[in-house]
């Protein structure tokens, strides 16, 4: 068995791990990084990038139909629409397939080795690495003075409903053949909401199943009207306040608050209930680490309990975000190149890719009171936006929480068409500890849906220009 010796070695490629792989590289860290399948993890390979391509095609054809189905206003007319969900998939599985490869190209240019196979942690210094069964290689075992923990998480699997047959994962989802007839999900978080509402558009009828008696219970209920709203426009049925009971044949049982139980027709019934850390199969228990529940419990550092064995992303708990575990990766990697570093983000902000797109980044108007913080709070509908005019996308509006005292930027939300790409300077205003007159004062460009920054800015010292 070869033995190869490291200062740092990275279980996992996802986005944590591969760009603490990157960082470490650049700083000079002899790395080894192990992944049992492709570089990228959950969020390039089965999460955020192809499911944000199979949205983006389900509203481009959702288009065409609309456009088919009745006259547009833009003078815009089509006939007989139809969608290859097999060269969907294909061109979605291209874009994996680019963003992956550069993962490895940008690990190969930074001089982090990475061993293919799946990791077995011996203890805090050692792994065994056992290579995928045909390849011809024999296994590896690697010791290192650093051990850094990126493992990530899996979908959870409802104990008497699981994966297989009808039954799927957003893994699965996102590379079905064909478009299902009736399609269930189960949960109405960003995860279910996303996917249940492509597979509409795309032709099936969806039926959303949700323990909650509102949908997106992890916002706050004036985010969440106008994408209600929306799946109601598009002949989404939700039943809220409903337990899933199990599979029956091809049929979902239910039973709604009042004790009535049901049946749901299903081709396919898609599972998104959350997602959990990635915390066995692959040793960590011998590290007798101490535990956040189901995470590894990490400080402001990303310190376990072992010296010199650290922990990030997904493993490490909520808020499971690709972008979170990128700024810990890169944090790990300058700390054990002696740099000075925390996490210690002002906010970390969460996108919802439904239709229209929620961002959040700090706090609500509810968070804040909540804290006992004296905060002032307003909105600028896109209605009264230009731009949001232009492309027929008005529902929807912009909201900036400010301390009243002096009117240092607490946090944002909006819901709307595209506000995803307002989520940068959201972030970037309440880390740089921008007050509400910074804001207004920055000319915006015009005409953009970034107007709306503005004038919920204005708006909350009293003077918004257009409204």
């Amino acid at each position: 068995m070869e033995t190869i010796n490291t200062t740092l070695l990275i279980i996992g490629g996802g986005p944590a791990g591969y760009v603490a792989g990157i960082r470490a590289g650049q700083l000079g860290i002899p790395t080894v990084l192990v992944e049992g399948a492709q570089p990228g993890g959950t969020c390039l390979n089965i999460g955020c990038i192809p499911s944000k391509a199979l949205i983006h095609a389900a509203d481009e054809y959702a288009k065409t139909v609309h456009y088919a189905a009745q006259t547009s206003p833009l003078g815009i007319k089509v006939d007989s629409p139809s969608i290859d969900l097999e060269k969907t998939v294909a061109w979605k599985d291209g874009i994996v397939k680019r963003l992956t490869g550069g993962v490895g190209a940008l690990l190969k240019k930074q001089g982090v080795r990475v061993v293919r196979g799946w990791a077995r942690v011996l203890d805090g210094k050692t792994v065994e690495v056992q290579p995928h069964e045909g390849s011809g290689q024999e296994p590896v075992r690697i010791r290192c003075e650093h051990l850094l923990l990126a493992s990530g998480s899996h979908a959870v699997e409802l104990p008497f409903m699981p994966f297989g047959g009808p039954v799927i994962s957003s893994t699965e989802a996102l590379s079905l053949s064909e478009v299902p007839r009736r399609m269930a999900v189960v949960g109405a978080g960003y995860i279910g909401l996303e996917l249940g509402t492509a597979f509409r558009k795309l032709g099936s009828q969806v039926t959303v199943v949700e323990a909650a008696e509102r949908i997106l219970p992890a916002y706050d209920a004036d985010l969440v009207k106008p994408v209600a709203s929306s799946l109601e426009r598009l002949g989404v049925e939700v039943r809220l306040a409903t337990s899933v009971l199990g599979m029956e044949g091809e049929r979902v049982k239910v039973r709604d608050a009042s004790g009535v139980e049901a049946y749901l027709e299903a081709d396919r019934v898609l599972v998104a209930v959350g997602r959990k850390p990635a915390t066995t199969g692959w040793g960590l228990e011998h590290l007798m680490l101490d535990m956040n529940g189901r995470a590894v419990k990490v400080d402001e550092q990303c310190r376990t309990s072992m010296r010199n064995v650290w922990a990030i992303g997904d493993l490490t708990g909520e808020p499971m975000l690709a972008h979170r575990a990128m700024a810990q990766g890169e944090m790990v990697a300058e700390i054990i190149a002696g740099k000075r570093r925390w996490f210690h983000p002002a906010a970390i902000p969460a996108v919802c890719y439904t239709d229209p797109e929620i961002v959040v980044a700090g706090m609500s108007p509810g968070e804040a009171a909540a804290a006992n913080i004296d905060a002032i709070s307003a909105s600028f509908p896109f209605s009264a936006n230009g731009r949001a005019m232009t492309i027929e996308s008005t529902d929807g509006f912009v909201r900036v929480v400010a301390r009243k005292d002096n009117h240092l930027i607490l946090g944002w939300q909006a819901v709307g068409v595209g506000v995803a790409e307002l989520a940068a300077g959201f972030t970037q205003s309440i880390e740089l500890g921008a007050q509400l007159e910074d804001v207004a004062r920055t000319i915006h460009a015009h005409p953009t849906l970034g107007e709306a920054v503005q004038e919920a800015a204005l708006r909350a010292l009293g003077h918004a220009l257009h409204i």
